[in-house]
Parts: C-alpha cells; sequence; structure tokens
C-alpha cells in the first residue's frame, strides 16, 4: 500500500507559501536595517522597535502561511466540483479568493503596526 503525505499543496497553494516566506525573510532583513538606521532607539533601550517588527514579520508571515493552506485545501475541493459541474466555477472563484484574504489581512496588520512604530 502506497503513503499518501499528509498535506498535499496546489500550485496556487505552493505559490502563496513561497511569497509568504519571502516576505518573511524581506521583514527580518528590514529589521536589522531599520535598527541600524535607528540606533537611537536602539540605544535607548527600546525593544519595543525590535518586538513592532517581529511582530509584523509574525502577521504577514503566518497569515499568508494560513491563507497558504486554506487555498490548498479550498482549491483542491473547487477543483474536483469543477470537473463535475463547470456551471460552478464563478462560485468556486469566490470561494478560493476568500482564502486568499487571510494573507490581505495580515499585510493589512503587518503595515498598521509597521506605521505605529514611527
Amino acid at each position: 500500500m502506497k503513503a499518501r503525505p499528509a498535506v498535499v499543496l496546489g500550485s496556487l497553494g505552493a505559490m502563496t507559501l513561497l511569497i509568504a516566506l519571502a516576505a518573511t525573510v524581506l521583514l527580518l532583513a528590514g529589521s536589522g536595517r531599520a535598527l541600524a538606521a535607528a540606533p537611537a532607539a536602539a540605544a535607548a533601550g527600546s525593544d519595543m522597535f525590535t518586538w513592532g517588527l517581529a511582530a509584523a514579520a509574525a502577521s504577514t508571515a503566518l497569515a499568508a502561511l494560513g491563507a497558504g493552506f486554506a487555498v490548498a485545501k479550498v482549491g483542491t475541493a473547487a477543483i474536483g466540483a469543477l470537473a463535475e459541474k463547470p456551471e460552478l466555477f464563478g462560485r468556486l472563484l469566490i470561494f478560493v479568493g476568500l482564502a486568499e484574504g487571510i494573507a490581505i489581512y495580515g499585510l493589512i496588520v503587518s503595515i498598521l503596526i509597521l506605521n505605529r512604530l514611527g
């Protein structure tokens, strides 16, 4: 008997996961540059700036990972339903779009955190 993988990502889910990882790396790389550019805040012992950057990175990363997982599950089911009834395309596209909205919410939260840091 052949073993099945626990989680199978579709091409859209894999792309969302890749974008999530790239955004996390960019935010974490930017936090090092921002700390170097703002030595007064770092020298004053303010860890709030560092925690804010970590929170922004975590919000984007976790939301994008959740969206990737949701798109993988919903997209797989949508393709199966589309094979049975092609007239459901519009409705199924809405479901996949709702799953992708999770990543947008995480990005908005990340932008709000970064604006709050100044």
